[in-house]
């Protein structure tokens, strides 16, 4: 907690660029031992049962970059509630606080979203070729998966993030559906 109660929430993926609730501050931040990776089965939001996609979560291992949001404390209650609906509707995400080093502040506690690779959705270290599979083709509930790749990849690129292999699979996926 920072200023009387604050509290921060780290996003890697559309958390970055779509929150969803009020904040007091966004910076920049990196997570530690963690990385962004497409390891999740969609099964209703960018695929179906019968045809998975895949969605973001984070992995064990390296870092990733993201965004911090400072959530001021009067809004806490309503903003956590508001992300365990969004974050965890499958239970395919627990939450955990973990430190986070933004930019400018240095480290403080945040409230991440672990994927649990105990869960039947886990779909683990998926190769480049093997998440263009699943992504090329799915769709699903919130559309197509190719398009939420392509949000992913721009939004990063509008934050000064580049992820060198979001970038290649992007372009794996858009030679496999033709553009």
């Amino acid at each position: 907690m920072v200023n009387g109660g604050d509290r921060w929430v780290f996003g890697y993926g559309s958390l970055m660029w779509r929150p969803g609730f009020p904040f007091v501050e966004r910076s920049g931040a990196v997570l530690h031992g963690r990385r962004r990776a497409f390891c999740i089965y969609s099964v209703h939001h960018r695929g179906t049962y019968e045809r998975p996609g895949l969605v973001l979560g984070l992995a064990p291992g390296g870092a990733v970059r993201g965004m911090a949001y400072r959530v001021a404390a009067a809004d806490w209650p309503e903003v956590y509630a508001y992300l365990r609906e969004r974050e965890q509707p499958t239970e395919t995400y627990f939450e955990a606080w973990a430190d986070v080093r933004i930019d400018g502040a240095g480290p403080a506690p945040a409230l991440v979203f672990l994927s649990d690779r105990k869960h039947v959705q886990w779909a683990g270290a998926l190769t480049l070729d093997q998440q263009c599979d699943l992504i090329s083709g799915a769709s699903g509930l919130s559309g197509r998966n190719i398009d939420y790749l392509r949000d992913l990849v721009m939004h990063l690129r509008e934050d000064g993030v580049r992820d060198h292999a979001m970038e290649a699979l992007l372009r794996m996926v858009e030679a496999r559906e033709g553009g």
